[in-house]
């Protein structure tokens, strides 16, 4: 059986087969951070709670990653066996935008503005046959025809 393994520690976590985003929010201002952080960058506040951001929001802006990222840390394949992938920020609704892998690569699939879900993504088996995962942003299917 193979076990789904989060690619790094701290950014999600994996519950009942979907990733939440873990972040934290400035008790003094509310802005909201992602990876977690110990100190505000919007007003130098050292105090944080951890928070669960959404799990949905608007695509803010994309690109596709057409050759292989610099690797470490990337962990995907490389050479022949790469496929490009799309990359984008999704804005997370009265938290943040966040950076992330899109499940579309396509630009006739992607645009600014469309509503987006966050999911896993498969990346790589790891030594001892697990699955590693990230999290990604998948394009939110409401069945529109346009």
């Amino acid at each position: 059986m193979t076990t789904i393994v989060a690619v790094a520690d701290g950014i999600f976590e994996i519950r009942d087969g979907k990733p939440v985003l873990l972040g934290t929010r400035c008790t003094n201002c509310g802005n909201h951070m992602f990876p977690r952080q110990t100190g505000c960058p919007r007003c130098l506040f050292n105090e944080q709670e951890d928070v669960e951001l959404a799990t949905a929001g608007t695509l803010w802006t994309w690109t596709v990653q057409a050759f292989p990222p610099k690797a470490p840390p990337y962990l995907g394949p490389v050479g022949d066996d790469f496929t490009p992938y799309g990359v984008g920020y999704v804005e997370l609704p009265d938290q943040l935008r966040v950076e992330g892998r899109l499940t579309v690569a396509d630009p006739e699939q992607l645009k600014i503005g469309m509503p987006m879900e966050l999911v896993l993504e498969p990346l790589s088996l790891d030594e001892d046959g697990n699955q590693i995962v990230t999290y990604a942003f998948a394009p939110v299917d409401n069945g529109d025809q346009s």
